[in-house]
């Protein structure tokens, strides 16, 4: 039977978080942390490495409290002017197995009240990384459209900041110039409270992984890692 991990419980946690930022409030609501949030986040981790594996077996999702896939509940504020403890929002990421060395694409999930939502791709590469999947959208643009073209999209929205001109070394009237300018490769699927605390949302998410596997391919080749 379809499992339900994530209720509307999760979300009270997390607006109530937003309300009382702070470690006092924290404290003394850790209890409903660890039972509404962070516990069925690792238990939707565990149940999801084996799905995850059916869509490539280099991606993983590690259910460790600390140094895993879900992110941790504390911000770094050290260069942040916004010094309130705590994220208002849970996080999980499915990266590669390269990840540790170097930029590699990933599977994301992100919670929020209003403000739910499913990724792939790598936000931010750094330039020669980035420079290294403009090349590869360049040099094989079918291969790109085949990846991130009107199939993907009917699933998945390219999403992210772009140049504000065709970055250097790539010619300014090639056919996929909006995709060159591009600084980030990810794409987002907009998800309601009501679809992830929904019964068979394991299942749900991992249709959308799936549908977003031949760009993370594209994205993984272009970088020389497996796929």
């Amino acid at each position: 039977m379809p499992r339900r991990y994530f209720t509307p419980g999760t979300f009270a946690f997390l607006k109530d978080l937003a309300g009382h930022n702070d470690r006092e409030w924290f404290a003394a609501n850790q209890d409903r942390y660890e039972r509404l949030v962070r516990e069925p986040a690792l238990d939707f981790i565990t149940d999801f490495a084996g799905p995850l594996a059916s869509i490539s077996e280099h991606f993983t999702a590690d259910a460790r409290k600390a140094g895993g896939s879900l992110f941790r509940i504390h911000r770094d504020t050290r260069f942040s002017r916004d010094k309130t403890p705590y994220k208002t929002n849970t996080g999980m990421q499915f990266r590669h197995a390269a990840a540790r060395d170097a930029h590699a694409p990933g599977f994301y999930l992100h919670l929020e009240p209003g403000g739910c939502f499913a990724g792939v791709g790598i936000w931010r590469p750094e330039a020669a990384v980035a420079g290294r999947i403009r090349t590869a959208i360049a040099d094989d643009p079918e291969g790109w459209l085949a990846a991130a073209g009107d199939g993907f999209r009917e699933v998945w929205s390219l999403e992210g900041e772009v140049l504000k001109r065709p970055p250097r070394g790539f010619d300014p009237e090639h056919p996929l110039v909006g995709d060159l300018r591009r600084k980030d490769f990810v794409a987002m699927v907009p998800l309601t409270q009501r679809r992830v605390t929904a019964a068979g949302w394991l299942e749900d998410y991992t249709g959308l992984c799936r549908a977003g596997a031949p760009f993370m391919s594209f994205l993984c080749r272009a970088l020389g890692l497996p796929f």
